[in-house]
């Protein structure tokens, strides 16, 4: 059994993956993890607003993390390969969550309105770092497809990372994502140019 993690939140957050892991998200309350997690339950909406957030208490510092990394990186470097370093420096997806990162996707996957959550925040996470590439001068249009694209090559990363059979750290599994990508864009671009030569 896993050990809690100091603190009422991180305590919280333990008692709800345990509670949706063993009955399921829909028959747990808010007062169930509160007394699991031995607190009342005014403390619980102190650190969450609803019992889905308690999934997703880490998007906050996520997004901290990617912003201050894109907005850091060199100048000189293309807008996608910036997104994707920042993804790479992701310390919170170390080893030693990736049991409790995969309970908490097993959870998310056997519920439709939590993945509904889970895109809006991965929508979110686009939207913060497009706003930080503009702000570095990068136009929009390649800030929007940069930053949508990186959220892409996140969740894809994400998935693999918690499948149980992987072994790879999640910035290897970007670095891969984000060869696949490219790949995929070459592909198109090879595309557009048959398509001309036939054309012409």
């Amino acid at each position: 059994m896993s050990r809690w993690k100091p603190g009422a939140r991180g305590r919280l957050e333990q008692a709800a993956l345990a509670l949706y892991s063993e009955r399921g998200f829909e028959q747990t309350t808010v007062a169930d993890i509160a007394q699991r997690a031995g607190l009342a339950e005014r403390t619980y909406f102190r650190h969450f607003t609803d019992k889905r957030e308690v999934l997703f208490g880490g998007a906050g510092i996520l997004q901290t993390v990617l912003e201050r990394e894109v907005a850091n990186a060199p100048t000189s470097a293309p807008p996608i390969e910036t997104v994707a370093a920042a993804l790479e420096r992701i310390e919170i997806f170390s080893p030693e969550w990736r049991e409790t990162s995969r309970q908490r996707q097993q959870i998310i996957a056997a519920n439709p309105e939590l993945q509904e959550r889970e895109l809006l925040k991965l929508a979110s996470l686009s939207a913060a770092l497009t706003r930080v590439l503009k702000s570095r001068g990068v136009p929009e249009t390649a800030a929007v497809f940069a930053a949508d694209a990186g959220m892409t090559m996140f969740k894809v990363a994400f998935e693999r990372w918690t499948a149980p059979a992987n072994q790879q750290t999640f910035p290897q599994l970007i670095r891969t994502a984000l060869e696949e990508f490219r790949v995929v864009i070459a592909g198109l671009e090879q595309g557009e140019k048959r398509s001309e030569e036939q054309s012409g």
